[in-house]
């Protein structure tokens, strides 16, 4: 089942979107995703609404340095000796799709990262690798936008990967978990400048370093985790810098599309 969060004529809701192509409808539901759907009866194309973040976060708490091919990208000579970290992107960094990615002038080398991104769907502590299917609602896409300069120059990564506009999430959540082979996943990230697209992520999940149940395990181990927060499971390789007038779209299979334009703050 997709869940969505979309604005229509009538105001903000959550949906579930059933259908493919111009047959997609979105049918509106009483409350949050958190529990059984219960349907009021409304539904509206997908075309005649507005689809937003699917979930409203607590907080978004994410994986760096969590993919090989990734980590021997960025930091080269040292990649061997660097664990994976965890760090926090603040609410207000997320964005849905569509929306812009504003780069503020400061930011002078910023790269997108798509990710798979999970979505908790109850409190959770001290959790087993085993059980990690029991906390998560369900599977969505996040750009992990990162200002290169300021992540380097700061040491520590708040401000570079938390700049406003620098989470976009979405499309929808889709909460088949079972649906998606997570050790054999294809993630993909196609960056459109001056008309032209290319295709410059296009790796696969069995480049993780810790699978997700392991990520899971190491994150609350430290963190409470609330239904709606979203977990970042860390990027491939292929980033690039992105630059005002671009358009990116990160494409993971089962799962969808999730498509920003950037534009100058």
């Amino acid at each position: 089942m997709r869940f969505g969060r979309i604005a229509t004529p009538d105001g903000l809701c959550f949906a579930v979107v059933e259908g493919d192509g111009d047959a997609t409808v979105c049918r509106e539901i009483e409350g949050t995703p958190f529990t059984e759907p219960s349907f009021t009866g409304r539904q509206w194309p997908l075309k005649e609404v507005r689809l937003l973040a699917p979930s409203l976060p607590s907080k978004v708490v994410a994986i760096g340095r969590n993919y090989a091919d990734h980590v021997a990208e960025v930091f080269k000579k040292s990649a061997e000796s660097l664990p994976p970290t965890l760090f926090i992107k603040p609410n207000t960094a997320v964005i849905g799709p569509g929306a812009a990615i504003r780069i503020p002038e400061f930011a002078t080398n910023v790269e997108f990262e798509g990710e798979l991104a999970l979505v908790v769907g109850k409190p959770c502590k001290n959790i087993s690798a085993d059980d990690w299917k029991s906390v998560i609602r369900g599977f969505t896409i996040v750009n992990d936008v990162s200002s290169r300069d300021l992540q380097f120059a700061d040491g520590q990564w708040a401000r570079a990967k938390g700049i406003d506009t620098f989470c976009p999430l979405g499309p929808w959540m889709e909460t088949d978990l079972d649906s998606i082979d997570t050790t054999n996943l294809p993630i993909k990230a196609h960056l459109t400048r001056d008309g032209s697209a290319e295709t410059k992520q296009d790796s696969n999940s069995n480049q993780m370093i810790m699978n997700i149940g392991e990520i899971i395990e190491f994150i609350t181990a430290s963190i409470t985790l609330l239904p709606g927060d979203v977990i970042c499971t860390g990027s491939p390789a292929g980033t690039a810098p992105m630059e005002p007038g671009d358009f990116i779209e990160i494409e993971i299979p089962g799962i969808g599309r999730l498509g920003n334009p950037v534009e100058r703050a």
